[in-house]
């Protein structure tokens, strides 16, 4: 499945639309402004809580955790000594443990699982826009993969504006 992200230009905080390979709007990202650390709010069109993202701001390296009604906590965390790529961390509920890894200059990422490739983030298919496309693999948690990507796109942007 197909997935388009893109960050909405005029907002307060950081909010994306997230639309389907046909190009309809299916989640909205809801970031609010003026907050301590980033809290996102992941929401299906009718305004219903999916997932609710937040930075989790005593941590060493970047850390976010992802809340969900009525399951465990998913943090992801960018580990802070690689070189030349980013990875990340992800620890999904049970056995739902992921590794995210790619190069934060072309926005391109592999999110691995034990069991293989569950999604790939590229922005190269949008090329200079504020577009990613995110593949998901059948059978992963939509909402997981959508949140996750948005994550590493809060952490890589940030750091890719601080050094400029």
């Amino acid at each position: 499945m197909r997935y388009i992200i893109r960050q909405k230009f005029w907002s307060w905080g950081d909010d994306f639309i997230i639309r389907d390979g046909d190009e309809q709007p299916c989640f909205l990202v809801d970031g609010r402004a003026f907050s301590l650390g980033d809290k996102l709010s992941f929401q299906d069109l009718q305004g219903n809580e999916l997932a609710f993202i937040r930075q989790r701001l005593l941590a060493w390296g970047p850390t976010y955790e992802i809340h969900r009604p009525g399951q465990p906590v998913t943090e992801v965390k960018k580990e802070l000594f690689t070189f030349f790529r980013c990875k990340f961390e992800v620890d999904g509920p049970g056995p739902r443990d992921y590794e995210a890894s790619g190069d934060f200059l072309d926005h391109e990422y592999e999110l691995q699982r034990s069991q293989g490739l569950a999604a790939t983030i590229s922005k190269r298919w949008f090329s200079l826009t504020d577009h990613y496309g995110i593949e998901i693999a059948e059978g992963e948690d939509v909402v997981l993969m959508l949140a996750t990507a948005i994550v590493i796109d809060l952490v890589c942007h940030d750091e890719s504006s601080r050094r400029h």
